[in-house]
């Protein structure tokens, strides 16, 4: 392959494809069922599929109930499972078939796994229903019964039992995948079988089932599953029965998951007449990665040592006779922001309460009457303004507590002056003005600096008097006026560094939008003027500031139009660091995740090459970008050095802040800590060495 086509395989980044297949049956008919089932696996090999996994006992049907004591029934199954060995010589794809498995005069309830031309293994039931409609035991016994650990399979050695993790690694990359093998009742058990097993490593835990439907039935299975994958960082797929099975006293619903940690990636049509495949790339650096970081789960291994220790690994040499160059899973352009309107809606009513209970205990801890707050007319500020003015209500004080300032400068725009002064009378704060271009006047004569003397010099002494005097001015007057001031830089800015260090919009006694990126900061404002939680008047004003450009204005424009009515900043943010929409995508899967710059440049490029593939989140912007690998290297280069390299010192003196995110927060006390003088060089090198 050439090195883009490289790049764009899945497998290079650490994906693995896997199918869950959901073949029509019939009841005890053995040929029919084999050839439903190689027709799956064939479609699976087609969509270069690693693992394709079938229902329990799909060989024969699982509503057997007394046939599976019947020796004609059990020969055709063990005709049937040599039949699919055969024809997988040709597949890709490992097979994972259901079968009764009649040794030593008992019956099992086995999954078959099998690859290319072998039988890898045949894993036991260990779990056997005997209850309600399940008679089980009636026709099988469980793992326990079982006196060998190997068995014969048409002249093969295989190995037998429920203690077995399959170990594939792959012919054409370095990628290892460990899988383990349950059967449906298994993972109702209070541990299941695969909690040993992802203990030992197995990243991949595949459940063959048959449960039946009732009322509520796929809601807990769906739970069941979900809950699973997440304790043991796993990724979980599920094939129960469905069209076909016997309906004499019950009913069939072929129901398909696959979820990888607890989050749900793909699932069936419920009840349908025909044959089904889900597909899905499976991230096993995301799930290695996560166990990494948790140490629990090291001390549950460590805790659980020997009955770890008691499985038994099987080895296994994964093929693939073509490559892939398309992911088979949805990326999200906005990993911070949930993708369905009601998940959104969730989600913002969670991280403004978070925001405006964190503010409201340090005030009432901290015994101060009063919010200070800069406000400029853009996004953070306003952000943090509403936070002030609900904490101050859930106190059970008047906005009016809020005093809010802005503090026009050398390059504020009429546009955002005429938007701050809207809000803050809309809003019921406090509202002040003063104009800091006297005393930053002042400073710059004090300084020698060219502007002084009529230059246009707008270098980053110039910048930062401005930054300063705006922070300087916010201490002072809450030391006036016995308040605490309100920070306003989000986790965007944070985490590249774009705020000014000290006496600057880096530090005040609370930052309510610490851990709150920029691309969520845009939803939460919209939502509140949606809601129109402030009136008519106020989501007006919100509504204006969602489409003003994102600046510092530190910086006067060259044709000295700042000042006509509605202009836009001059200066503009996204043009120095970046689009805010890239740098926070690039911020949540190198800090949250730890990956490779590579495969961060791989998910944008999916998620971002094409504004008319996937789902954008509801009410979002109507300007719908997209970028070329090119544009996302550039940015992303620029988001490493300035995130590794140029920042963390601001980030280590960054003051208390509410943690809004699971794993979205830069605090030195919480989920980052860093050296403030490493290079970036090694993630620098794989990114220009791995990107074409």
């Amino acid at each position: 392959m050439s090195t883009l086509d490289t790049f764009l395989d899945p497998a290079s980044h650490g994906f693995v494809r896997a199918s869950v297949c959901l073949p029509r049956v019939r009841v005890a008919d053995v040929p029919f069922n084999v050839a439903e089932t190689l027709a799956l696996a064939r479609q699976a090999h087609d969509r270069q599929s690693t693992l394709a996994l079938f229902p329990e006992l799909g060989l024969t049907a699982y509503t057997n109930d007394d046939l599976f004591h019947q020796k004609a029934l059990l020969d055709a199954a063990r005709d049937g499972l040599l039949e699919i060995r055969a024809e997988s010589e040709q597949l890709d794809p490992v097979l994972i078939v259901g079968l009764p498995w009649l040794e030593e005069n008992k019956v099992f309830n086995c999954a078959a796994v099998l690859h290319r031309g072998r039988v890898l293994g045949l894993v036991t039931k260990s779990f056997l229903p005997n209850y309600r409609e399940y008679y089980e035991k009636r026709y099988f016994v469980d793992d326990g019964y079982r006196t060998t650990d190997l068995v014969d399979v048409a002249g093969q050695s295989v190995p037998f039992g429920a203690d077995l993790v399959f170990q594939g690694t792959s012919s054409d990359h370095d990628t290892q995948v460990r899988f383990a093998v349950e059967i449906c009742e298994d993972v109702w058990a209070p541990i299941p079988p695969s909690t040993y097993a992802a203990l030992a490593g197995a990243t991949l835990l595949c459940n063959l089932s048959s449960s039946n439907i009732t009322i509520g039935k796929a809601d807990y299975r769906r739970l069941l599953c979900q809950s699973q994958s997440a304790k043991c960082i796993a990724a979980y797929l599920y094939s129960a029965s469905g069209y076909g099975e016997s309906t004499t006293d019950l009913a069939w619903d072929g129901h398909g998951l696959i979820v990888e940690n607890g989050e749900l990636l793909a699932e069936s049509e419920r009840f349908s007449t025909n044959p089904q495949l889900l597909v899905r790339d499976l991230d096993l650096d995301r799930l290695t990665g996560e166990r990494l970081r948790l140490s629990s789960f090291d001390d549950s291994v460590q805790r659980e040592r020997d009955a770890v220790n008691r499985l038994r690994i099987v080895p296994l040499t994964l093929t693939r006779s073509t490559g892939s160059t398309e992911l088979e899973r949805p990326v999200s352009r906005f990993p911070f922001v949930p993708q369905s309107a009601s998940a959104l809606d969730e989600r913002c009513q969670e991280a403004y309460n978070i925001q405006v209970q964190g503010l409201a205990k340090r005030l009432d801890a901290s015994g101060v009457a009063k919010a200070v707050i800069g406000v400029s007319g853009g996004l953070d500020s306003t952000q943090a303004l509403i936070v002030a003015v609900r904490a101050m209500e859930l106190l059970g004080r008047s906005p009016t507590d809020v005093l809010a300032y802005t503090m026009p400068g050398f390059a504020t725009s009429s546009r955002t002056l005429v938007n701050a002064h809207e809000l803050m009378e809309s809003l019921g704060v406090t509202a002040t003005e003063i104009d800091i271009r006297p005393s930053c006047e002042q400073m710059l004569r004090d300084l020698g600096h060219p502007f002084s003397a009529g230059e246009p010099v707008y270098d980053v002494t110039f910048e930062n008097v401005q930054a300063g005097e705006r922070t300087s001015h916010l201490f002072r007057l809450a030391n006036h006026h016995g308040g605490l001031v309100v920070g306003t830089g989000d986790l965007s800015e944070i985490a590249l560094g774009w705020s000014t260090y000290g006496v600057g919009d880096q530090m005040s006694h609370y930052n309510v939008n610490a851990s709150v990126p920029k691309t969520l900061i845009r939803h939460l404002i919209r939502w509140v003027a949606r809601k129109e939680h402030f009136g008519p008047r106020a989501s007006a004003v919100l509504e204006s500031i969602l489409t003003t450009e994102i600046s510092p204005e530190l910086v006067p424009s060259g044709d000295d139009t700042s000042t006509e009515p509605g202009q836009q900043p001059a200066q503009l943010s996204e043009e120095v660091i970046g689009p805010f929409e890239l740098q926070d995508f690039s911020l949540y899967y190198l800090s949250r995740f730890g990956y490779a710059p590579s495969k961060v440049a791989y998910l944008a490029y999916c998620a971002w090459n094409d504004a008319e593939q996937g789902v954008w989140p509801p009410g979002g912007d109507a300007d719908r970008r997209q970028y070329t690998l090119e544009e996302i290297k550039k940015w992303l280069e620029v988001f490493i050095r300035r995130f590794f390299a140029f920042s963390q010192f601001k980030r280590s003196a960054q003051p208390n802040g509410p943690k809004v995110g699971s794993g979205g927060s830069l605090s030195p006390r919480g989920d980052w800590r860093a050296p403030s003088d490493a290079s970036a060089r090694v993630w620098l090198d794989e990114l220009r060495r791995n990107v074409p």
